[in-house]
């Protein structure tokens, strides 16, 4: 028998050959010995042929072995690599994507809002969100019956712990829709700087996060440029800047509200989490029987029954469009919120209401003074130093 060299320059071990080739050894013995029924054939076919060169082929596959296991250990040190890389840019990226996505459907959202409610002169603002929540839970339905969402499981136990979530999104919703009636989009997304204040005071009570000067000089600088378009507002409606002034304090307390809540969810769901989607879910359905029965207490159901306007098809187009960019704003602000933090989120709000401005009195042809102008792009600019502060 000639004995190879191993490719570490030693001799291999004589008596595990002559145990290899011994007639005594079962197939079982020698497959547990070598670990791998392949390898045993490979082995058993030279022995049975009483070929010599048995320490050659142990040699090769104790070589390929070895570089196969380097080769998985590489893999892994890539694999491990690639996956600290994309997590490092989902963290850089995300808080830009879903604000981005934020934007955007918000600012669709409101200018889809005023052609329905001012255009279509529809004065019925909780039969449209009931309408636009409801093709949202559609939507969701429909993705999860064909698994292309998955969302949690609805409990009891879940649903009361998101309940006051769910009544300060509806009461956001209706005061939203009812002050955009009244007001301009300009002097609305002005009013809306307010919801700042009310956050950041709001954090500081809730998660004893304070803020530095520049911030609270920039927040001084939005109430006074709401104060001062509101006395040069043209269009001025008492009643749409009372709907406005709840809707900045229901604004402020969902985000609030949203972000200590979401812990405390997770912890009521079988897995202990609780994703985007099930949030959205949870509060688009759960806002469905509140709307019907404020729509029964204010008697809304039987303008919407006498209302000629339901019968236009253009109506119905703006207001389905409405409700799937609903669906997106539904999903980015939980998305952006879970992302960033309250008083970010209202910041973002902030920016894009210079986008929103522009639009609403190109769009609408709004009567606007000098004096009104000029306190709107004080407005916009106090925000803009609101964002430069927060990053500080």
């Amino acid at each position: 028998m000639s004995l190879d060299y191993s490719p570490t320059g030693s001799l291999p071990e004589y008596d595990d050959i002559e145990e290899a080739k011994s007639p005594n050894t079962t197939v079982a013995a020698v497959a547990v010995k070598n670990a791998d029924a392949s390898v045993y054939k490979i082995i058993h076919g030279y022995l049975k042929q009483k070929n010599n060169s048995i320490i050659r082929v142990a040699t090769n596959v104790a070589r390929k072995a070895a570089s196969n296991k380097l080769s998985r250990k590489t893999s892994d040190v890539f694999d491990n690599l690639i996956q600290q890389q994309q997590s490092k840019w989902g963290n850089k990226t995300g808080p830009l994507l879903s604000g981005i996505a934020y934007c955007i459907a918000s600012c669709s959202m409101i200018l889809l809002n005023k052609v329905v409610l001012s255009s279509y002169n529809f004065n019925a603002g909780i039969s449209l969100m009931l309408y636009q929540n409801l093709i949202c839970v559609i939507i969701l339905l429909v993705l999860e019956l064909f698994r292309v969402i998955s969302t949690e499981k609805l409990t009891w136990k879940l649903i009361k712990v998101w309940i006051p979530v769910n009544l300060i999104f509806v009461g956001m919703l209706v005061t939203g829709m009812y002050s955009l009636k009244y007001i301009n989009v300009a002097m609305v997304t002005i009013l809306k700087n307010m919801t700042n204040i009310l956050t950041a005071v709001g954090e500081i009570y809730i998660f004893r996060k304070g803020q530095n000067k520049k911030v609270w000089a920039a927040l001084c600088l939005m109430v006074v440029s709401a104060v001062c378009g509101g006395i040069t507002d043209l269009s001025f409606h008492p009643v749409g800047y009372t709907w406005q002034l709840f809707n900045c304090f229901l604004t402020a307390g969902y985000s609030l509200t949203l972000r200590r809540v979401m812990d405390t969810a997770k912890q009521t769901t079988k897995s202990g989490s609780l994703n985007e989607v099930s949030m959205v879910l949870l509060n688009n359905a759960l806002s469905i029987p509140l709307a019907l029965v404020l729509i029964v207490i204010f008697n809304e159901w039987q303008y919407v029954y006498q209302v000629e306007v339901i019968r236009d098809p253009m109506f119905w187009v703006f207001a389905t469009a409405s409700g799937l960019l609903g669906l997106a704003l539904s999903f980015s602000s939980v998305w952006f919120l879970h992302r960033t933090g309250p008083t970010t989120y209202s910041l973002v709000g902030s920016l894009n209401k210079i986008p929103i401005s522009v639009a609403g009195l190109l769009l609408f042809n709004v009567p606007v003074s000098v004096e009104n102008l000029f306190s709107i792009i004080f407005g916009l600019f106090a925000g803009i130093f609101f964002a430069k502060a927060k990053m500080s």
